[in-house]
């Protein structure tokens, strides 16, 4: 069994502040750093810390050379990442006193995907095999057709939620791992509870996750809905708690393991990310989460 992530990667520029700034405000940050990021790659970093046997397809431009070798030093396989002449994706993060975000996203070499490139890289995956997606490239709605014609187990993370997200054939997926904002825009506003009855109505051959945030995570393990807490942690920065969450919970669920266990591995893994600093970084080791 290979995952496969098909996404993006992106240069993050990190700002630690006392608050997020105002409109019309001019702040003073209390630090800078350059950083990995891209939902994509931080999802696979997590695939792979996890201990899934991960690849990884998307565009970068030659700026981003130190991305692809990140993965390599993560051992993911980097041979279907083209690298192009549009500057590679760009995240402009601030980071307040209580460790929450904003970001501002600059799409750049993860707008290039064609589809001759999804031929080319699904060709190598089959049956049994996990594409992991999220909505930050474009030909999503192309990528998650072309993966369930081929019988691909495919999970979608639909963030950042869009447009043209709606339009995507998102009951054809296998796994749907979303948040209350994306919940809400693709089911309906309301209780988690009422959210996720909403989506799986909507949805009703593909298995759902609903992350809350602070408030935990919620699944169906076959009758029942289940409902895992978070991890009380200090917090630091959250960019790229769901990103591990995701990551070490389809690695557990891919490898046999049942969906309560899988949502407490997963809060686990999210709340050792949560208490350090950056993206890709902040993502726990398998030894560690055990």
């Amino acid at each position: 069994m290979k995952a496969l992530v098909f996404g993006s990667m992106n240069i993050d520029c990190v700002y630690q502040q006392d608050h997020i700034v105002c409109p019309g405000e001019t702040l003073s940050s209390l630090s800078f750093a350059r950083n990995a990021g891209g939902k994509g790659l931080n999802q696979a970093i997590a695939l792979a810390k996890a201990g899934m046997e991960t690849w990884f397809a998307g565009n970068i431009g030659e700026d981003g050379l130190f991305l692809k070798a990140l993965l390599e030093q993560n051992g993911i396989r980097t041979d279907m990442i083209r690298i192009g002449e549009t500057p590679t994706g760009c995240a402009i993060i601030q980071v307040d006193k209580n460790g929450q975000n904003a970001i501002v996203l600059y799409g750049g070499a993860n707008q290039t995907v064609t589809e001759e490139q999804i031929r080319e890289t699904l060709a190598n995956f089959g049956p049994g095999d996990l594409l992991l997606m999220q909505n930050e490239i474009n030909l999503g709605r192309e990528l998650l057709a072309a993966a369930r014609a081929a019988g691909i187990t495919v999970a979608v993370n639909p963030s950042p939620i869009s447009p043209e997200l709606t339009r995507w054939p998102l009951e054809t997926a296998d796994w749907l791992i979303l948040n209350e904002i994306e919940g809400a825009a693709l089911g309906t506003e309301g209780t988690p509870v009422v959210m996720y009855e909403a989506l799986e109505k909507k949805y009703p051959d593909t298995r759902i996750v609903l992350t809350l945030g602070e408030d935990g995570s919620m699944a169906r393990d076959g009758d029942h809905l289940v409902r895992q807490a978070s991890v009380r942690v200090p917090v630091v920065d959250t960019t790229a708690a769901g990103d591990t969450f995701t990551g070490f919970f389809l690695h557990a669920v891919m490898n046999g393991t049942d969906i309560t266990s899988a949502l407490n591995r997963a809060a686990r893994a999210a709340a050792i990310t949560v208490s350090r600093p950056g993206a890709g970084a902040s993502i726990p080791t398998r030894d560690e989460v055990d």
